[in-house]
This record gives C-alpha cells, structure tokens and sequence, in this order.
C-alpha cells in the first residue's frame, strides 16, 4: 500500500464519487461530487470506473506529499496551476509521484470544484454503496468530515500503465435548463420571471445549495408548504424570493415551494459557476430532458476514447547537465574535432 498524505488543504475539500443511491428514504442525501464530468475525466484518466472516488477541492489550494509508495494522479474541473515537486504537470495529464514528491495545486483560476483522481480509488468502507462525504451528517470514508492537514490515506501502488492525457473539452452552457417544479403553478406570472430573469450566484452558496439574487418571486399561496421530497436541482423559493438550486448536499425533504428544476447534465455547469457570476434559466419539456440524460450518460462512457498517450522524449536538461558529448563539433572541419592530444603527439 501506498500512504499519501495532506500538507494543507482549503475548507472544501472531501472524498466524493458518483453518490449515495438508496438510502434518502432515511433522510440521507445521496451527497458525491458537485461536477460529475470533472469526476469521470479524472477517474478516466488513471484508469479507474467513472464514478469511483476521489478527491474533491474547491476553490483553495492544496497540497499532498507521498509518505510510502507510489501514487498514479490527475485532476480535472476548474483551471488550476498544477505542480509535482515544483514542475509543472499540463491539465487533464495523468502522472505517477513517487516516495517524497510533492503535489500542490494551486487555487482555481476558473470554475470553483476540481477531482484529484488516484488510481485504484480511494480506499474506505462504503455506507450504502459510497465513500462519499456528507459534513453535516458525519457520514463518509476513510474520514466521516472534509480533509485536514495531517489526514494520511492509504492507497493502491501505482501500476506500471503508461501516461495518458484526456483530449476532452468539457460542455459549457449560457443558459442552464429546466423543468417545471411540482409547485410551478403557485407563483404565477412569476414563473415567467423566473425565466426571464439574470440571476446573480451569491457568495452564501454551498454543497447543500446555490442561492440566486435577482428579482423577488412572489408566491400565490405563501411561501409554506407541507413537507415534501426534494431531487439534485431542485428550485426552491423561499419567503424572501430569492431562488435556491438544491446541490449534492440538499435535504431529503424540504418545506418550500419548488419552481423549477435543474436537469441533472446542468448541474455540474452550475457548480462550476462563482460566486458573482449569472445564470439564465430556459424551459425544456420532459422528453428532453430524458434524451439529454441519455446522451450525458454516453457522453461520460466514451471518455477512454478520448485518450491519448503522452508522448515523452529525452530531457534536454538533465543532456546537457551529464555532458554525456562533451564539446559541440563540425563534422567538415577538422579543427573543431582534433583533440589537443593529437597535437601533443
């Protein structure tokens, strides 16, 4: 086994995979990772499933250091500046660290959440099928709260597989689209407004739900309703107006009327999007909402396919460092290539 160790890390960051399915019944949220093509393209990338587990950063920098072992990484998700022992690694490049070697990502530069993929996955007991981190529950594995400074996990030795690099573009929307809420029809014209409106994400926003500003939604019957089940991207509408996207940390259950919601290929592009910066809503249809999760859902299996070998050469540097040729000379003139032994004798 390999250990690999947390040097400093921000509040944000946490081991999530694709979720935990089964169990909101209990009131426990399904949780995993905000932006679940980041988690693929990481995972796809050391050669793991796409919903294994990995590790979760928000906008902070990061850094990790190998106690024992070897250890297989990549990252994807926001734009960062990624460092091995001071060198720099380009995005979406997988890339083994050995005894000693130091990972330091850097805060994001675009976006907010990033996936550090390991090969063979972070290891923990699975609660209901996953490791992920739910904070306020105490629920998660190999730690039941958000990394610390000092966490040491224990991992997979890193195989001999070559380096790959994810030649993958992430999709990106203006718009984020959605459904009707089961509560749609109590706001009125104001759904309209919903539609119609630029909404500014607020620096308030968390795992648990992104909160909108913009106009106030009003409601036809008052914002209180009886309890019911909430799903990932939920809208809720509070007594305020001011519009909440229920995110990976939701609660099972909510007693706010829900205007809208999300559709689930949307969400990772909402998660990736930082506080001050705006969202339009637009409106699709159920059937449409279907096929694009269908085509999310391939869109995630074809990742291998955009796979490419990185391509490694001679080190110029470390060349020229060992003198291994010693003095440049022309082959077609003969002074430059005499020794000055020749001369002697």
């Amino acid at each position: 086994m390999s250990k690999f160790a947390v040097v400093t890390v921000g509040p944000l960051t946490s081991v999530q995979d694709g979720g935990r399915y089964g169990a909101q019944r209990y009131g426990l949220t399904s949780s995993g990772a905000m932006d679940l093509v980041a988690l693929a393209a990481a995972n796809t990338l050391v050669g793991n499933p796409p919903a294994a587990a990995g590790i979760e950063i928000g906008p902070f920098p990061a850094s990790f250091e190998v106690r024992a072992g070897s250890v297989r990484i990549a990252v994807a998700g926001a734009g960062r500046e990624i460092k091995i022992d001071g060198h720099m690694l380009p995005p979406a490049t997988s890339a083994v660290l050995a005894e000693g070697h130091r990972l330091d990502i850097g805060a994001a530069r675009s976006g907010v959440f990033s996936i550090l993929g390991i090969e063979g996955a972070v290891q923990g007991r699975p609660l209901f099928g996953s490791l992920s981190v739910t904070a306020r529950a105490g629920v998660g594995s190999p730690f039941p709260r958000p990394l610390q400074a000092g966490d040491e996990l224990e991992l997979l030795e890193a195989s001999t597989a070559p380096e790959q690099q994810l030649m993958f573009d992430q999709p990106m929307r203006a718009d984020l689209r959605v459904l009707p809420g089961p509560q749609a029809g109590e706001f009125g014209e104001a759904f309209a407004l919903f539609l119609a409106s630029e909404w500014t994400i607020s620096s308030t926003s968390d795992r648990m739900g992104y909160r909108l500003d913009g106009p106030t939604l009003s409601h036809l019957k008052g914002h209180d309703i009886v309890s019911d089940g909430t799903v990932n991207g939920s809208v809720q509408v509070p007594g305020n107006g001011q519009p909440i996207v229920l995110m990976r940390d939701r609660g099972t259950t909510g007693g706010y009327p829900k205007i809208a919601t999300v559709i689930g290929p949307d969400l990772g592009i909402l998660a990736q999007r930082r506080a001050g910066q705006t969202v339009t809503f637009t409106e699709i249809g159920i059937e449409e909402a279907q096929d694009e999760a269908r085509r999310f859902a391939q869109m995630i299996r074809s990742l291998p396919d955009h796979l490419r070998a990185v391509r490694t050469g001679p080190n110029t540097d470390a060349l020229h460092g060992a003198n291994l040729a010693g003095h440049a000379v022309n082959a077609f003139d003969a002074a430059t290539w005499q020794s000055t032994h020749d001369d002697e004798h």
